[in-house]
């Protein structure tokens, strides 16, 4: 005898539970792809073609850094790098990266910093602690999207300086004036 709780329940067969076993497989498979290739896509994301700020500037000739502290690879360093303004005191983008004999990164920490503080550029291997550091400084905004791994990118890096009046294009182009003119009354 059934009790009275359980004489409405239907109770089911093997045969009945195999289609709702099949959504079930289907919607973990359907979660497990999504979840997958958000992954995939999160590691192709291109830093080199980061959006300029469209934000209004703290002061003039401002510019931003990839930043981060002790971080264990570039890539985490870059995806998770605090997006603010450098302070009026700072010129340059600092890159500070540890790296094992392998080439394993260990650590990269990226700031806003003054010229003193891009004086120790370049790499030094540090025996005690087995590991190697290279140290790069650049000049301009986010430009600091790499990290040193030896002598050849381990470098202060400064835009070269830019012109501020047009009298030397005026200059030039008055010879090149005088030239066509000449020209064409012959």
């Amino acid at each position: 005898m059934l009790s009275p709780f359980l004489s409405g329940v239907r109770t089911l067969s093997f045969g009945d539970s195999m289609p709702l076993l099949c959504h079930i497989l289907a919607a973990a498979f359907l979660q497990l792809f999504i979840v997958s290739g958000n992954r995939i896509l999160a590691k192709n994301i291109n830093f080199y073609n980061v959006r300029l700020p469209v934000d209004p500037t703290p002061f003039p000739s401002s510019f931003k850094c990839f930043t981060c502290d002790n971080v264990v690879d570039n890539y985490n360093c870059n995806r998770w790098a605090e997006d603010k303004w450098c302070p009026p005191n700072t010129q340059y983008c600092l890159t500070v990266h540890h790296f094992t004999n392998h080439g394993k990164s260990t650590s990269v920490t990226k700031s806003c910093a003054t010229r003193e503080e891009c004086r120790f550029v370049g790499c030094r291997r540090h025996r005690e602690a087995t590991y190697t550091e290279c140290i790069s400084c650049c000049e301009g905004m986010i430009c600091n999207v790499d990290i040193p791994t030896n002598h050849t990118n381990a470098i202060f890096a400064v835009v070269h300086a830019r012109r501020t009046s047009g009298s030397s294009t005026r200059a030039a182009s008055l010879p090149l004036l005088a030239l066509v003119i000449v020209i064409f009354m012959q």
